[in-house]
């Protein structure tokens, strides 16, 4: 596998990230440690709620966009982590056996002007299920490290 630097990536590149599946159990576990509203964590009170059904939290939506990001990009990238998120929505309800997939999309690239062996990516990211609906939108930014050969100096944070 070829490792990625920030020279690698250009407004308009997209990379999909795969896809991972939501279970009840997942969604219900992770309700109850982060989010337990109702209709995260209890499949028939959530029959009364305004989704009609046990949904995925918000939160965990994200979560599973993290993971897809990290198997599907960010482990062949010299990712330097990030400064956060500018914009997140949850656009539809994810429920259980739906099956995600993501994509990341540059939309700015610029070279950082006080560390010069990293750039800054800002993207947006999205989930989609089976069903081709857009689930979730992230705007964020990312330092991404520049190919080594141009940049052999990293100094600490």
């Amino acid at each position: 596998m070829q490792k990625l630097y920030f020279e690698d990536f250009h407004v308009g590149d997209s990379f999909d990230l795969g896809s991972i599946s939501v279970t009840q159990e997942e969604i219900i576990d992770f309700a109850r440690q982060f989010d337990p509203q109702v209709f995260h964590i209890d499949p028939e009170q959530a029959k009364h709620s305004f989704f009609g059904e046990l949904v995925a939290s918000g939160w965990h939506t994200g979560a599973l966009l993290m993971r897809l990001l990290v198997a599907g990009l960010f482990h062949k990238v010299d990712s330097m982590g990030s400064p956060g998120v500018d914009e997140l929505r949850f656009l539809k309800a994810v429920r259980p056996g739906d099956s995600l997939s993501g994509c990341f999309t540059v939309i700015e690239t610029r070279p950082s002007k006080s560390r010069p062996y990293l750039g800054i990516i800002r993207a947006r990211s999205t989930l989609h299920n089976q069903h081709g609906e857009q689930v979730l939108s992230m705007v964020s930014t990312h330092f991404f490290g520049c190919r080594p050969a141009e940049h052999t100096n990293r100094e600490s944070y």
